[in-house]
């Protein structure tokens, strides 16, 4: 019974759709052929929020020295491209906590928070703000604590094992939870060697080279016919930055 209604119900209601859309007038449309491809103009649409190069909008500057030794130890130096420091991490991550991102201003951030499961996701009621405010504090002072000396002071390989300990949840922070910041240090930093530069990382398109992305490109009719070939393309950003 209750498939039949539901299918009864399924009937009527497109029946009823189907009257609405006959009986409602309509305004004459007209069409119109188009010859060419428009030419596309760099920047010719919204374009999202840029902050010029130069300054810092939200970190400190000690701030900006612990957070660009984390962010080269998680992108190191290879053969294969920069450093996620030299790429440009740090300035992506900087700019983000300044705009909107910076205290969640699209997600529902209203009590009550509770720990939930690992299915349901973050349900932290730290800003990213607040996070890496904090986060950054407490890192400096576990490692004053455990080292006598600051994060960035430290070899690589201790460098390391206090970032491995971070993700496992194996060390306790003051005021915030420090797998919580890794985490989110983590998806930040590859969020800014990957996105378009003009963001504020991914400098020179780095990445994109590197894994032969064509980023923001328009058109491919150039490269229509070349079939089992290597394709040499440069990649484009948003705002068509020089190389």
């Amino acid at each position: 019974m209750k498939n039949s209604a539901a299918r009864f119900s399924r009937r009527h209601f497109l029946m009823a759709g189907a009257a609405f859309l006959t009986f409602t007038p309509t305004i004459p449309s007209f069409a119109s052929v188009v010859n060419a491809v428009p030419d596309w103009i760099a920047g010719d649409v919204s374009m999202p929020e840029v902050f010029p190069a130069g300054k810092w909008y939200f970190l400190t500057e000690d701030e900006v020295e612990l957070l660009g030794a984390i962010v080269e130890q998680l992108i190191p130096a290879d053969s294969l491209s920069i450093s996620g420091k030299e790429a440009g991490c740090v300035e992506f991550i900087d700019r983000q906590l300044a705009g909107q991102y910076g205290d969640f201003a699209k997600y529902y951030m209203a009590a009550p928070f509770m720990e939930g499961t690992p299915q349901q996701g973050d349900q932290s009621s730290l800003t990213p703000r607040e996070r890496y405010r904090l986060g950054l504090k407490a890192l400096s002072e576990y490692c004053a604590s455990k080292f006598g000396q600051p994060f960035i002071a430290l070899p690589p390989e201790q460098r390391d094992r206090v970032l491995h300990d971070m993700e496992e949840g194996n060390i306790a922070f003051q005021g915030i939870d420090a797998k919580l910041f890794f985490e989110i240090v983590l998806q930040n930093t590859m969020e800014g060697f990957f996105a378009d530069p003009i963001y504020g990382g991914n400098k020179n398109m780095v990445s994109w080279k590197m894994l032969g992305f064509p980023g923001a490109r328009y058109d491919y009719r150039a490269f229509i016919h070349q079939h089992n070939q290597k394709l040499e393309i440069e990649p484009v950003s948003i705002a068509k930055l020089p190389d």
